[in-house]
């Protein structure tokens, strides 16, 4: 029987070769690149070649920590300084779609006049690439002042700088850019746009033309900016990780129980804001079920299963070990080390198949605020490649202990990652690539 592989490498049907260029338009802290992050990593994860060209990052290389009189549009020299890095980003970006590197490109930054977005269209229009703008639109205060914190924390802008200080520097680059901001009006209905104002609570949706633009659109409306934190968990150990199997819907182990019964500890260790409501997700299957179970009964928080979050689907190989696979499909075996992302189990899934599936999940993360998902290892990889950028090729071996808390906190720069390790042991289910198949026995008791 012939092992499949070679699948294609994006989901998305496309009748053309349509390349776009996603304009973020708004002032600063409106969430320009936090929305900007999370949609190249949305389109990485389901496949499809896509990069963020940030405007001030190519002007911090003339003025890496310029105070706010440099934004002051009265300041020619800071002007003709701001026009020279958006050139020279827009330079790089039309490069590389010549090059036949990309797909979506993301211009990151304020965008905030006509005129600059008309320059962006017609250079867009003449290379032959489409334009989407995205217009963040927030006049509540608490998150306004949410994403001043967060930017005087973590933007280069600002780093070493006093707090307080940066902070100042930053409302009065805010009112700089207030005095020449024009928002997307009826004058530019010729452009596609999509509005998020105040946080998506109203979508504004003009001229979607093509199916990729209609995909991210859907995306990004379900984004929010509201901070915020996800929690992910394997189950506990299983019966099955005891005798090393893949596979099956078996109960958690005594020492599974165990970590079921140190999860609300290690999530309350983990640093939880008072007052925060969190949601419980879990698979289907007993195993992620049974860890949580203690979690829900002594916070109070809502659980939901989700069909989608079950395990990969291991085919005609569920139940058995590697051993038992590396003996009985030697072909299957060797061809899953070669290309683990795409292979597909005879009957089974595969990693792609699994992001494709999870892709609905993805979306209600997005839309959802403080959320702990107890989940599968495979599953988890996927998710976890999702906030951190990881590479399709190396999502399908990253080591996933059991027994370990992982909390994620996007940012506008990225995702803060802090791990919290149970005092549990248990078995080891990773393998690494080319590594034997044979499985190591493990004692089960727990140790004091």
């Amino acid at each position: 029987m012939s092992v499949r592989r070679g699948q294609t490498k994006s989901y998305f049907a496309s009748a053309d070769d349509t390349k776009i260029c996603v304009v973020m338009v708004g002032l600063p802290a409106r969430g320009k690149s936090l929305i900007a992050g999370k949609a190249m990593r949305y389109l990485a994860w389901v496949g499809i070649p896509a990069r963020v060209f940030n405007v001030g990052t190519y002007r911090r290389s003339n003025t890496p920590q310029p105070s706010a009189t440099f934004f002051d549009p009265h300041n020619s020299e800071g002007e003709k300084m701001r026009k020279a890095a958006a050139e020279a980003a827009m330079s790089d970006m039309l490069q590389w779609f010549s090059s036949g590197k990309g797909v979506v490109a993301i211009l990151d930054a304020t965008n905030s006049t006509k005129s600059r977005r008309s320059w962006i269209y017609e250079s867009c229009h003449a290379a032959n690439v489409e334009t989407l703008f995205v217009e963040s639109i927030c006049d509540e205060e608490d998150l306004i002042m949410n994403n001043i914190l967060e930017v005087k924390t973590t933007s280069p802008d600002y780093k070493g700088q006093d707090p307080e200080a940066a902070a100042l520097d930053f409302r009065n680059r805010i009112r700089n850019y207030e005095k020449v901001y024009e928002t997307i009006d009826d004058n530019e209905k010729h452009y596609t746009y999509v509005k998020l104002i105040n946080v998506g609570s109203t979508v504004i949706i003009n001229q979607i033309k093509d199916y990729l633009s209609s995909r991210l659109v859907y995306y990004i409306q379900n984004l929010h900016i509201k901070p915020r934190s996800i929690w992910l968990s394997r189950h506990g150990e299983s019966e099955y990780n005891l005798t090393g199997k893949i596979g099956g819907d078996s109960n958690i182990s005594p020492r599974g129980e165990a970590y079921a019964r140190a999860l609300p500890g290690l999530l309350k260790k983990s640093g939880v804001p008072p007052n925060t409501k969190i949601v419980i997700w879990t698979s289907t299957l007993r195993r992620t079920i049974q860890t949580a179970r203690h979690l829900a009964a002594e916070t109070g928080y809502e659980k939901l299963e989700w069909k989608a979050l079950d395990e990969l689907d291991s085919g005609v190989c569920d139940g058995l070990t590697y051993e038992q696979i590396a003996e009985k499909y030697p072909e299957d075996f060797a061809a899953r080390d070669e290309d683990k992302y795409n292979y597909r189990y005879r009957g089974g899934e595969s990693y792609r198949d699994v992001v494709i599936r999870l892709e609905p999940i993805i979306m209600e993360l997005e839309r959802s605020e403080n959320v702990i998902i107890v989940t599968h290892q495979a599953v988890l990889r996927c998710i976890y490649a999702y906030f951190l950028n990881t590479p399709q090729e190396q999502s399908p071996w990253m080591e996933v202990p059991l027994h370990t808390l992982i909390k994620l906190t996007p940012r506008a720069y990225g995702t803060d990652e802090q791990r919290f390790k149970a005092d549990i042991p248990a078995v080891s289910t990773w393998r690494a690539k080319g590594t034997s198949a044979k499985h190591q026995d493990y004692p089960t008791e727990i140790k004091a």
